[in-house]
C-alpha cells in the first residue's frame, strides 16, 4: 500500500503543477478514479477541464481520447461501425472514440439524448454492442464528461437518470488571483504538460483500485452512510433525493478517500467530507425552495448536522 499511495501521490503532485490552484477539486478527480467511477464537470469554457484530463493520462499512461459533443455527433462515433472493404470482400469494425482508457466527452449537454445514452451505457457496461457483437472497452475505463451551465447557448438539461451514473459532480471554476497570475507569468498549458513525466500505468491503477476496495468499513459507518442517503429523501426542501446508486457511490469514495489518507479503514471524517460531492447532483429541490431561493449546498449542510456521526466504540 505504502508504494501504491506513494506513486498516486506523485501523480496528484504533477497535476497540481499543471492546473494551479485547484488541489482539493483535482483531488476529487483522483479519489473518484480510485473509486472506479466517473466524474460530471460542470463548468464554463476555458478554466483548464482539457488540460486536466490530459494531464491525467499523461501522468498515469492512460490512452487518452476528447470527443466535442456538437448536436451531429451520432452514437456510432462512440460505439463504432461497420464499413465494407472491397478488396476484402467484407464488412470491417472499425472502433468509435470510447475504446480508450480516459474519455474526456466535452459539453454532453450539447448533444442529442441519442448520443448521450449510448456513452452512459458504455460507462455502466463497460462494454457495447454494435451489430449484435459485444466487445469489451479497455480496462480501467474513466469519463470525464463537461456540462455547459444550463441556459448557456446550445444547451439542453441532462436527464436525472443520466445524471446520476456519474459518481460525483465537480466544478473546477475560476483561479484564484495568485494561481492566475502565476499563469500570466509562467510558461504556457502546453509547456507545462510537455514536461509531465509518466509515474504509473493502467495495470498499476487497477491493481490500486482493487487495493482500494478492499478498505474496511465497519457496520456503523455503513449505517451513516445509508442514513445521510435517506435523508436526502426525507428533507423537506428536496423533491427527489439521492438513489442507492448514491449510497453505493459514497461508500465507494470514502474507502478512496480512506486509502488517499493511508489508513486502512474508513472514518466518519471520509463520509462527511465526499457526501456533498455524491449528493449534490443527485437531488433535485422543491419548487417552494427554489423560489426561496434556498440553495442545494444549504440542503446538503442540514443533512450532515441532522445526522449524527457514529462516535468512537459505539454500537447499534
Amino acid at each position: 500500500m505504502e508504494e501504491n499511495l506513494k506513486t498516486i501521490r506523485q501523480v496528484l503532485e504533477q497535476v497540481n503543477q499543471v492546473i494551479l490552484g485547484k488541489e482539493e477539486e483535482i483531488r476529487e478527480v483522483m479519489l473518484a478514479f480510485l473509486a472506479k467511477g466517473h466524474v460530471l464537470l460542470e463548468d464554463i469554457p476555458g478554466v483548464g477541464k482539457t488540460t486536466t484530463a490530459v494531464a491525467f493520462s499523461r501522468t498515469m499512461l492512460l490512452d487518452y481520447k476528447r470527443v466535442q459533443f456538437t448536436p451531429d455527433v451520432l452514437p456510432s462515433d462512440l460505439t463504432g461501425f461497420s464499413i465494407y472493404r472491397r478488396e476484402e470482400e467484407k464488412f470491417v469494425y472499425q472502433q468509435g472514440s470510447i475504446f480508450c482508457n480516459l474519455l474526456l466527452a466535452d459539453e454532453i449537454n450539447r448533444t442529442s439524448p441519442k448520443t448521450q445514452s449510448a456513452l452512459l451505457e458504455v460507462m455502466e457496461e463497460r462494454k457495447v454492442t454494435v451489430e449484435g457483437v459485444t466487445r469489451e472497452v479497455p480496462a480501467p475505463f474513466l469519463v470525464i464528461a463537461t456540462q455547459n451551465p444550463l441556459g448557456s447557448a446550445g444547451t439542453q438539461q441532462l436527464p436525472e437518470a443520466q445524471v446520476d451514473r456519474f459518481m460525483v459532480e465537480l466544478s473546477i471554476g475560476y483561479p484564484d488571483f495568485e494561481s492566475e497570475l502565476a499563469m500570466a507569468m509562467g510558461i504556457t498549458d502546453k509547456n507545462r504538460l510537455e514536461g509531465l513525466t509518466p509515474v504509473m500505468n493502467g495495470k498499476q491503477l487497477l491493481d490500486i483500485q482493487r487495493e482500494v476496495s478492499g478498505i474496511y468499513i465497519s457496520e456503523e459507518v455503513f449505517r451513516y452512510i445509508v442514513g445521510l442517503v435517506r435523508s436526502s429523501r426525507e428533507n423537506s426542501n428536496v423533491e427527489r433525493g439521492g438513489s442507492p446508486r448514491a449510497t453505493i457511490a459514497l461508500v465507494c469514495m470514502s474507502r478512496a478517500a480512506a486509502w488517499l489518507e493511508g489508513r486502512s479503514y474508513v472514518v466518519p471524517g471520509d463520509v462527511m467530507e465526499q457526501f456533498p460531492y455524491i449528493i449534490r447532483h443527485r437531488i433535485r429541490l422543491t419548487t417552494e425552495a427554489r423560489l426561496e431561493d434556498i440553495s442545494k449546498e444549504q440542503v446538503i449542510r442540514e443533512i450532515l448536522k441532522a445526522v449524527r456521526p457514529p462516535r468512537p466504540g459505539e454500537k447499534k
